[in-house]
């Protein structure tokens, strides 16, 4: 059974950056499509951005395009997102997420999910 581990969350301030991590383990991340999952106070959760299984296709959402950059170390069995030019609108916890080879729109279709991590941007 895939176990995700999200880190690198913290208190950053405005126009700063930050990579998150999330290390897979008891399976190997190969033909899983990864996803990033965030959720602030009050909204739902919604997907920032994902990888397939064969690093062909890697949506973002609108609010994040140019500032955020995801990307995967198979050898090393874990995701990443760089973030730069943080905005308050960014602060919430954030999931990493896995199903089987093909990225989806929908976070119920994701099977596997971290605890998450928490992002905080402010002055």
């Amino acid at each position: 059974q895939l176990q995700l581990v999200e880190s690198g969350g913290g208190l950053v301030q405005p126009g700063g950056s930050l990579r998150l991590s999330c290390a897979a383990s008891r399976a190997t991340l190969d033909y899983y499509a990864i996803a990033w999952f965030r959720q602030a106070p009050g909204r739902e959760r919604e997907r920032v951005s994902c990888i397939s299984a064969s690093n062909t296709y890697t949506p973002y959402a609108d609010f994040v395009k140019g500032r955020f950059t995801i990307s995967r170390d198979n050898a090393k069995n874990t995701l990443y997102l760089q973030m730069n030019s943080l905005k308050p609108e960014d602060t919430g916890v954030y999931y990493c997420a896995a199903r089987s080879r093909y990225c989806s729109a929908y976070r119920n279709e994701y099977g596997y999910w971290g605890q998450g991590t928490q992002v905080t941007v402010s002055s």
